[in-house]
């Protein structure tokens, strides 16, 4: 049975879900994928405002992979790095989950599980995982957005859980969610393109999500926020001198049918929480 506060708000924060020792070996491990990281020959740049990323086989082969996406500006036009590249960096994505031990484990521990429970998944897969770098004065925007227009299933069924790792204020770009717009109907979707060499975003309503009404999801490190699939959300760009380091993992129901021309494709089975390997 679904949480109430997630049935009214489409969202539902839960403080100190994960410990700090835990915390502290994500951060490891984090600094350990970088610091292996050779940028040489990478210069996918990942932005909501800019969409040239969709058309990038780095990105698009990623569903299975773990590659690793840069901020805007952090690149000269020969493709070097203008910045160390532990300030340089958007996201990690989008395999985690199935390839690197460490977050194979991870995600699959009981406070994703318990999790997914309470917000009424019945046979959740384990589908796309995350790291969100928002770094100092270089993390960028996200535009108001659905876990549902990129994650498309038939029915909806993806939910989005959202881990601070830093403390995620208002200065460095917190969560902003529309309480109880996941009733409004989604108002596109991003697909691949017919011919299957890039994507697309199909627009249904062209009309932008109110400005009013918006709340601020700020959160302590260790704190899960579960995320309606229909939920609009976004964040701002950290203008701070404070880092907002966060992980998302969605899953979707596995009795959902997945269309084949879904942007993020694998060639990995989607597994639950009980994966025998963990």
């Amino acid at each position: 049975m679904r949480n109430s506060s997630f049935e009214q708000d489409g969202f539902l924060v839960i403080p100190d879900a994960v410990s700090t020792q835990t915390l502290r070996t994500i951060r490891r491990r984090i600094r350990e994928m970088v610091d292996d990281f050779d940028p040489n020959g990478v210069s996918t740049v990942f932005s909501t405002n800019d969409q040239s990323h969709s058309r990038d086989d780095y990105f698009l082969t990623s569903g299975d992979q773990i590659r690793f996406f840069f901020e805007d500006g952090v690149l000269d036009d020969d493709g070097h790095l203008l910045v160390d590249k532990h300030q340089s960096l958007n996201k990690i994505g989008h395999a985690m989950h199935d390839l690197d031990d460490v977050f194979r484990r991870f995600c699959r521990s009981t406070p994703f599980a318990d999790a997914a429970d309470a917000v009424g998944m019945t046979d959740p897969r384990l589908l796309q995982s995350m790291i969100i770098f928002k770094n100092p004065h270089i993390g960028g925007e996200v535009t108001p957005h659905t876990d549902h227009t990129f994650l498309w299933t038939e029915p909806q069924s993806v939910i989005g859980f959202w881990l601070a790792i830093d403390a995620a204020t208002e200065e460095n770009g917190c969560l902003w969610a529309l309480p109880g717009g996941h009733r409004l109907p989604v108002k596109s979707r991003f697909r691949r393109t017919p011919d299957d060499a890039a994507t697309e975003m199909e627009v249904f309503d062209e009309q932008p999500y109110p400005d009013e009404g918006w709340v601020p999801l700020e959160a302590e490190p260790g704190t899960l926020i579960a995320l309606h699939g229909s939920l609009p959300h976004r964040s701002s760009a950290n203008t701070s001198d404070q880092s907002r380091l966060a992980f998302t993992l969605h899953c979707i129901e596995g009795s959902a049918a997945y269309p084949a021309d879904n942007w993020l494709r694998r060639d990995l089975p989607a597994s639950g929480f009980q994966a025998a390997n963990c």
